[in-house]
């Protein structure tokens, strides 16, 4: 067997959806781009979201008129060339799981932080834990997998919800000082590059769209429910965004949520004792422990997705590219991203940063809006100007990021080429050996 099963409707793939968006990206990230940019952190949200729209724009109609697992990878091989596919799928496989590991490490330290254990030993055992036990889901199927994480998604956006109702009548007291300077510079950057290195920073955040691309071989109707989805998922996630982001700013200022930030405190605990208090904070933990959850077990799954369609390629050990005929799960692609996330969490610590993060997912969807732009007036269910916009901004956005950011994603590109070409020459040897013993055997 190698095709996956067709069973996720359009609820399903749009709680997958938010299952990787609303994650460490809502509860990191805003504090991550408020030091950068200051209050304006609200106004980067709303660009970042309007460039998430146009990039999810490109995959949806790229993922209706090609339903495969592998996302962008697949797109680029069919639309652009194998080095541009290749490309897309192997920096999302290094820096998605390393975000994976980052998400596991970071549902131990919520979890045992509530637990009162803070300085606990069995931090990376927990982490690893979790891992083998969203790995046993995964490897359930995708009907399983799509209810867990529902019950997942609900527990955080609850938890949001509720900070962002109790904030709200705060932030309309609040003071207008509070707000200015509106555009901040940080550092020795300007003010407008500060706030466009906040743009890229918060884009991280929305990419987890994506993943319905992704698992386009598993959705029903993919021509009908992939865009649906999408669309569905990047309204209630920008809605989301945009209403937490004004509510931390309101509620206890971009000073704090940077302090909070740079002493590796989740900012969002902050705006919840300020708004709420110890329950607020009790809630909104939960809400965190669930959304690290979440995010690990959708990486999970769509790392494993992409893996497959690298093996079926044979740019990685073809062994990978195997589905289970008994249950239609992609079993060793799964297994083999549990190892190296398991790999990483080892470590204690992951040092790809979020800035190489937005490098990989602002190069990826560059890739998927190119080849959005080679669809066919009738594969096109939009107009072609969304598919530009999505490119140009990714561009210009890629362009704010530092030069070790981009010395670190050159470096990690060839490694994946060196490993590509050796996985070629190893399906080739076998070929022969095939053929050879084919031919043996007939004589």
């Amino acid at each position: 067997m190698s095709e996956l099963k067709r069973e996720l409707g359009v609820l399903q793939a749009m709680l997958l959806g938010l299952g990787a968006i609303v994650g460490t990206g809502v509860f990191v990230s805003i504090g991550i781009a408020a030091e950068v940019t200051g209050p304006s952190v609200v106004l980067a949200v709303a660009v970042a979201c309007i460039v998430a729209v146009c990039n999810g724009l490109s995959s949806a109609q790229l993922a209706a008129s090609h339903p495969v697992s592998g996302g962008t990878y697949e797109y680029g091989y069919r639309w652009l060339n194998p080095l541009a596919g290749f490309t897309a799928g192997w920096m999302f496989l290094c820096a998605k799981s390393a975000s994976a590991a980052t998400a596991a490490l970071g549902f131990s330290a919520y979890l045992l932080t509530a637990l009162g254990q803070e300085r606990s030993e069995i931090h990376i055992a927990v982490a690893a834990a979790a891992v083998v036990l969203l790995t046993l889901l995964v490897l359930q199927g995708i009907s399983r997998t799509s209810l867990a994480n529902s019950v997942i998604v609900c527990v955080t956006l609850s938890s949001l919800l509720v900070l962002v109702v109790c904030g709200i009548p705060l932030v309309l007291k609040s003071e207008p000082d509070r707000w200015l300077p509106f555009l901040s510079p940080a550092d020795e950057m300007s003010a407008w590059s500060a706030f466009g290195r906040a743009c890229a920073l918060m884009f991280v955040a929305f990419t987890g769209y994506g993943r319905i691309a992704t698992m386009g071989e598993e959705v029903r109707d993919p021509a009908r429910t992939i865009p649906r989805a999408m669309i569905a998922t990047l309204v209630v996630s920008s809605l989301l965004y945009m209403l937490v982001a004004v509510v931390a700013v309101g509620v206890v200022g971009t000073d704090v949520l940077a302090q909070q930030t740079r002493t590796g405190t989740a900012p969002l605990f902050a705006v919840a004792a300020a708004a709420g208090g110890t329950p607020a904070v009790i809630l909104l933990t939960c809400g965190a422990v669930a959304a690290m959850l979440g995010v690990l077990l959708n990486l999970v799954l769509g790392l494993s997705r992409v893996m497959l369609a690298m093996g079926r390629r044979r740019d990685l050990p073809q062994q990978l590219g195997k589905v289970s005929a008994a249950d239609g799960t992609p079993k060793a692609a799964v297994i083999g991203v549990a190892v190296i996330v398991l790999a990483l969490v080892s470590t204690g610590d992951v040092s790809l940063t979020w800035s190489f993060s937005a490098l990989t997912v602002l190069v990826y969807y560059s890739l998927t809006n190119l080849a959005a732009l080679q669809l066919t007036a009738e594969q096109q269910l939009y107009p072609r100007v969304v598919s530009w916009l999505g490119f140009v901004s990714c561009l210009l956005l890629a362009l704010h990021l530092d030069r070790e950011v981009w010395g670190a994603g050159g470096i990690c590109l060839a490694m994946g080429l060196v490993v590509r070409r050796l996985c070629n020459q190893a399906a080739v040897r076998q070929a022969r050996n095939l053929n050879h013993d084919d031919f043996s055997g007939e004589s």
